[in-house]
């Protein structure tokens, strides 16, 4: 017998990144003042830190110029230098957070190697836990979250700002 899982969330995914759709979020989020709902957590001068809406684990970041590039050779070394800060920052605010037991940090350059948004290079920054790949991620496919994307949101940015002293 043959068992569905519905994740409806993924048809925005799809459509958002498939032929026709708007633009680039790394430049289209940023330009809006909402950033809770854009999911915006920091912004930095040349560079900001973003949930990915759609996460491989909970707490799931990502790092990205505001410079609309596929190229980090087109990157300044002060946008590189940031975007590593912002990278550090990351893993200070996630482990307040959270408490991961590991991190997986990457860029994927090119659809080739994976990049969702080959357009606009941005780094993930993902925390791992012991045993966080669980039967549904290997038998059926699909990951498991146990948290709202909002309630990552206010929980990683409550570690911001107690970093901050507020």
């Amino acid at each position: 017998m043959l068992e569905r899982l519905w994740a409806p969330w993924r048809m925005r995914y799809i459509e958002a990144s498939g032929p026709g759709s708007s633009g680039c979020i790394f430049v289209e989020l940023p330009a809006h003042e909402d950033d809770r709902a854009n999911l915006i957590l920091h912004r930095g001068r040349t560079a900001f830190v973003m949930l990915n809406r759609f996460p491989y684990t909970n707490g799931h970041l990502m790092v990205a110029p505001y410079k609309h590039t596929a190229d980090m050779d087109e990157l300044e070394d002060a946008e590189l230098l940031e975007i590593h800060q912002l990278v550090a920052r990351s893993l200070r605010w996630l482990r307040r957070a959270y408490r991961p037991e590991g991190f997986n940090i990457g860029v994927n350059l090119g659809s080739a190697a994976g990049a969702g948004i080959p357009d606009h290079i941005h780094w993930h920054v993902v925390p791992r836990w012991a045993g966080d790949t669980n039967f549904m991620t290997v038998v059926g496919g699909v990951r498991v979250l146990p948290q709202d994307l909002w309630e990552s949101y206010d929980r990683l940015k409550s570690a911001l700002e107690e970093e901050a002293g507020r």
